[in-house]
């Protein structure tokens, strides 16, 4: 066994005895890689009738990502269900300024909570170790609200999460990381539903030409396009059919940010970068 075979042994032993003393636990499920293995494991380790895997359904979630964590847990038998979140009615979540996912994480615990409170269960997010390195102040806003993040409480970074969900042989352990459609619009800037929407529909637009990883960064009348360095070229070679499929969805402006995809990238904002 390898140095890497034993750290990722140990945080899924550690993940386990975590879960067992919860007992009882809701995870927030958006089929991302996170919290994909948080609700397999915890699925497992507890049985289906102590895990509730709830999607929570709102204009920020990519309509992608809603028909997959339904087809994960199909595919797990999970006890899934979906619940919609009212985020978009709050004016402090729509002015989009720093405390954003503040406000988005307390609409979340207030549908989450109840559900979890009638099975005397916990609420339990997929963040890793290396997600409280980054600015989230949902995850502050979360954890206030009882909310408890068993992957980076096992010491599980997201390398760890991707190699321990391949070791089970999920499917989910290559998958592009996929924040919130509301991570593409520049703080300052108002979410509104029709930009999540040209959003939602502009990256669709790219996965179906094969850009699976990728961001649109929203800035107005002009989309910027965020793939992976190593993609660059294909994106160029393409240029015409990747800006028409922009153009298409209301954008009269494209661009390609030569610096390539970077997760949370707006964030550099708040550090004057």
């Amino acid at each position: 066994m390898t140095v890497g075979d034993r750290v990722v042994a140990t945080g899924l032993a550690h993940l386990q005895r975590d879960l067992m003393t919860l007992d009882r636990v809701v995870v927030a499920f958006s089929g991302g890689a996170d919290s994909a293995l948080l609700a397999r494991v915890a699925h497992d380790t507890l049985g289906s009738d102590r895990v509730q895997a709830v999607t929570a359904v709102s204009p920020s979630l990519a309509g992608e990502q809603l028909a997959d964590a339904e087809a994960l847990a199909t595919e797990w038998g999970l006890r899934w269900s979906t619940v919609s979140t009212t985020e978009m009615e709050s004016a402090a979540y729509r002015v989009n300024d720093s405390d954003r996912c503040a406000h988005c994480k307390d609409a979340l615990m207030d549908v989450l909570a109840p559900i979890a409170a009638v099975d005397g269960a916990t609420v339990v997010l997929g963040v890793n170790l290396d997600d409280l390195t980054d600015h989230r102040p949902g995850q502050v806003a979360a954890a206030d609200r009882g909310a408890r993040f068993p992957l980076a409480d096992a010491g599980l970074t997201k390398a760890d999460v991707r190699d321990l969900s391949r070791s089970l042989g999920l499917r989910t352990w290559d998958k592009p990381a996929a924040a919130c459609l509301a991570s593409r619009v520049p703080y300052g800037t108002e979410v509104t539903v029709s930009v999540l929407s040209v959003v939602d529909r502009a990256e669709e637009a790219l996965r179906a030409m094969g850009f699976h990883d990728l961001r649109i960064r929203h800035y107005g009348d002009t989309a910027r396009i965020e793939v992976p360095v190593e993609r660059l070229g294909d994106v160029l070679e393409r240029r015409e059919e990747v800006v028409g499929a922009i153009r298409a969805v209301g954008y009269g402006y494209v661009t390609l940010d030569l610096e390539g995809l970077r997760s949370g990238n707006l964030n550099q904002a708040l550090k004057g970068v």
